[in-house]
């Protein structure tokens, strides 16, 4: 069986391909990067790193790759395959549908009857409706039924966690993968067309949208939150951050407040929610990572996104009658955040400057200046006490609860 991974980045290299040459599969890499697409197939295999205490390698052999540029060549590969999977960064997608395109018009023309199941690997909502409309406006219109009957978009949640690497790192093996060792990756079962192949980590779930929302508001929120109390402390990395008795508290009681508001919207165990809460301090905590504070809290104009990680977690905690005290508090948090170099950081000093922390948080967020949520991050904010000029070293939001 043949598996296309579109894109051998982090998470095609280090996720994605590892599961499906585990499970049998032969991986053939989509990538537009001649040079990897060389060394991957000089070697035929590369190195993936588990981080952790003590830290072990994992070889993944039975790949190879073709270059993205060579559409017929690709589009060859997805005729003969068994299932296609991306990992290429939700922008990045339009420009491979008319890739992924003609792979399908090539099995429509040779008649292929069995399915084909894309498993979508981004961080986008609603990723399968915007990948497959993307692929009806490359494919001529007698192929859309073909693609409706034919083919699976097959959404998943990553929560494997893969840091950046080190340029030391680098050097060592161009090819290598620093990755933690979870290894879980949900798919929507009831998007799966045809029968779908057995893989190891893959793990079709039927209450998707629990796995999406746990994701987002647990994991992700989670992460930003130790992120951007951390900053405020003075700390580099996230394991620094998760050392901190206060921050670790904080982290806990906001994914708290998300939890009770999960639980009760999908009818998860609230056991079983509260071992995963843990599981995901412990793996924050990883010093084998080495996750910095300024990559996990980077882009806070899109973290502070009106669906996003935060201001969606305390919008649905106020849903389910649980008010996000601890939630507004990381809000708060993220309209400090100000690392050298970040992209989007000095437009919400700027906002905050301008309009005041209600003002800029309407303007990011879209909340009402009025609303209780936006009272309480305002509250925290001003209990945070750090002037423009004081340096992230002062115990802040978490010294006033």
């Amino acid at each position: 069986m043949k598996a296309i991974q579109f894109g051998a980045g982090n998470i095609g290299r280090g996720f994605a391909a590892q599961l499906f040459t585990e499970s049998g599969l032969e991986v053939v890499f989509v990538d537009v990067v001649q040079e990897l697409v060389d060394l991957i197939n000089q070697r035929r295999s590369y190195p993936i790193r588990i981080a952790c205490e003590e830290p072990w390698t994992v070889t993944v052999t039975n790949v190879r790759a073709v270059s993205g540029l060579d559409v017929p060549a690709v589009a060859e590969e997805i005729r003969t395959a068994d299932l296609i999977c991306t990992a290429v960064g939700a922008n990045i997608l339009p420009r491979i549908a008319p890739t992924i395109a003609a792979g399908i018009k090539a099995r429509a023309d040779a008649g292929v009857e069995s399915p084909i199941n894309i498993i979508i690997c981004e961080n986008l909502q609603h990723m399968a409706q915007h990948l497959k409309a993307e692929l009806k406006k490359a494919l001529p219109e007698e192929c859309h039924g073909y693609l409706d009957d034919k083919v699976g978009f097959v959404e998943s949640v990553v929560g494997r966690m893969v840091p950046v690497m080190t340029a030391e790192q680098k050097r060592e093996d161009p090819l290598l993968v620093v990755v933690e060792p979870y290894k879980h990756l949900p798919v929507a079962k009831a998007a799966i067309k045809g029968t779908f192949p057995e893989i190891a980590g893959v793990e079709p779930a039927d209450n998707f949208q629990s796995f999406v929302d746990r994701k987002l508001y647990t994991h992700n929120a989670g992460h930003a939150i130790a992120a951007y109390l951390g900053y405020l402390k003075g700390y580099k990395y996230i394991h620094q951050a998760m050392s901190d008795p206060e921050i670790v508290s904080e982290v806990r009681a906001a994914l708290s407040e998300t939890g009770q508001a999960l639980v009760r919207k999908h009818g998860l165990s609230p056991e079983d929610h509260q071992a995963h809460i843990e599981d995901l301090l412990h793996r924050f905590a990883n010093v084998a990572l080495g996750d910095q504070v300024a990559r996990v809290g980077g882009d806070p104009v899109r973290k502070l996104g009106p669906e996003d990680r935060l201001i969606g977690g305390a919008k649905l905690a106020m849903e389910y009658g649980v008010f996000p005290k601890h939630l507004c508090k990381g809000i708060a948090a993220a309209l400090r955040f100000n690392p050298p170099g970040d992209r989007t950081a000095p437009k919400v000093q700027q906002l905050v400057s301008d309009l005041g922390v209600a003002g800029a948080l309407h303007e990011i967020s879209g909340l009402p200046e009025n609303s209780e949520i936006t009272a309480e991050v305002v509250r925290q904010y001003e209990l945070s006490g750090l002037s423009e000029q004081t340096q992230p070293t002062q115990n802040a939001l978490t010294r006033n609860a």
